[in-house]
């Protein structure tokens, strides 16, 4: 599955509230990883946009098989780690707010370029209209779910990840405040 495709520009989606609507009926916050459900309610509460997938980022190893552990890598190098990608997918309203929000979103990128990319999916986008997706990946396999990296370059990732998190945070939170949401 290609996970990365340009971003492209907002347009009027007349299905948007219906679809949001099915999007949150659906919505089971128990089953998304425990370290970003407060990430995806912040962005589920705004009305001008919800999410549609979303992943923590894993890290498998020789000793960490699990692909859903949410361990963090240990210390000392331990060579070759599949690293399945962090993301979310955002389905966004063409609206002022929504304008504001994803030109926001495309500034996460600005915590490491050649790490962090934004970019509107084609199979999402062919079922939804203005979906974009943010990922935490090497650029090199910006176009896949799984990468095979050395450990010290999973330990960049697993930082860039923690940023990544955190300034999502900010944005929910900043698009909560421009549209006076508590």
């Amino acid at each position: 599955m290609e996970t990365f495709a340009p971003p492209r520009d907002l347009v009027t989606d007349p299905r948007f509230g219906r679809n949001r609507e099915q999007a949150e009926a659906t919505l089971t916050l128990d089953v998304i990883d425990s370290p970003i459900r407060d990430v995806i309610s912040a962005f589920n509460a705004l009305p001008h946009c919800y999410t549609l997938q979303s992943c923590y980022g894993h890290f498998l190893h020789a000793a960490q098989r699990d692909p859903h552990s949410l361990l963090s890598l240990p210390a000392g190098d331990i060579g070759t780690v599949e690293y399945r990608i962090a993301y979310i997918i955002f389905c966004v309203e063409k609206s002022a707010a929504g304008g504001r929000l994803t030109a926001c979103l495309r500034r996460v990128t600005e915590i490491d370029p050649a790490y962090v990319q934004f970019g509107s999916p084609d199979w999402f986008r062919e079922r939804l209209l203005n979906t974009y997706a943010l990922q935490v990946e090497p650029e090199r396999f910006r176009d896949r779910d799984v990468a095979i990296i050395e450990y010290p370059e999973a330990l960049h990732v697993q930082e860039i990840r923690g940023h990544f998190f955190g300034r999502l945070r900010e944005v929910a939170k900043t698009s909560r405040q421009e549209i006076g949401a508590p």
